[in-house]
């Protein structure tokens, strides 16, 4: 814990410390938490740069790809850097926008193999991937390694945002068991997304995250927030645990990460 603030930091934060619910304690905590980001790219983008504004004190982020043209239309952590791999350039992005933070970066795919040693130093995880085997993949491993998760998702014009707490409310499973086959869904590439779009569900994410790490106000705990771009609503669903659920309910059937329940869905940009 860190116990004092330089001159530069008290300027920098100076918006929070004056917040009754965080303060130069709530601030402390955040500059000595760790947070996870799966994914820099669509959800990833505003998820880091929010983090990374506030004061996290480590970030990981998790990304095998490479920044392309196309990507610059949502991912606008990115700019200028095409060709560059997604995680150097946010990199790049945080260490100009805040030395305070401390980046670790991941350039690999997130896989059954590496999941768990990954997450393990993290106080929570947030899942910003883009297809449902990972998606499943990060919930099981969240769940069974205890670790809390800010789930995400968006397609075309819609989004939704959920908080998952391991032992105390329902996993992403309770939800949706299983996913759909990866044929019944189009891709982004396919479907489209509007640009702005991950910018919101992005910076709920990390509202729900700070919130988390500093025990403010109500998580999405239970609630799936949906959003609708086009309507410009917001809609609740109340979520609850499912006691036959394959991961955390009563007599759990996925008890490891095995490579074999994560090879359906693969590349499917979609709600869930």
């Amino acid at each position: 814990m860190i116990n004092e603030f330089t001159e530069e930091q008290i300027h920098r934060y100076s918006r929070h410390i004056i917040l009754q619910e965080v303060g130069g304690t709530g601030q402390q905590k955040l500059l000595s938490s760790k947070v996870l980001c799966i994914g820099a790219g669509g959800l990833g983008s505003p998820v880091i740069q929010y983090l990374a504004a506030a004061g996290i004190g480590a970030i990981g982020i998790v990304d095998d790809d490479v920044v392309d043209l196309s990507n610059l239309q949502r991912q606008v952590i990115h700019g200028g850097n095409v060709s560059m791999s997604k995680v150097d350039s946010a990199k790049r992005y945080v260490e100009g926008l805040n030395p305070d933070v401390d980046v670790i970066i991941y350039n690999e795919r997130i896989s059954p193999d590496n999941i768990l040693d990954i997450i393990k130093d993290y106080d929570i995880v947030v899942d910003g991937s883009d297809n449902f085997a990972t998606r499943y993949l990060v919930n099981d491993a969240c769940v069974l390694a205890k670790k809390p998760l800010s789930h995400g998702s968006i397609f075309r014009f819609e989004g939704q945002v959920m908080t998952i707490v391991p032992d105390d409310g329902p996993c992403y499973r309770c939800l949706f068991e299983d996913a759909p086959p990866a044929d019944m869904v189009p891709s982004c590439q396919e479907a489209g997304v509007l640009g702005v779009l991950p910018g919101v569900i992005g910076s709920i994410q990390a509202t729900e995250v700070i919130k988390y790490l500093l025990g403010i106000g109500e998580i999405l705990k239970g609630r799936l927030l949906f959003y609708d771009a086009l309507n410009m609503s917001f809609d609740e669903i109340k979520v609850r645990k499912n006691p036959s659920c394959p991961v955390c309910g009563d007599k759990p059937s996925i008890t490891d990460i095995e490579s074999e329940n994560y090879l359906h869905g693969d590349g499917v940009c979609s709600l869930g």
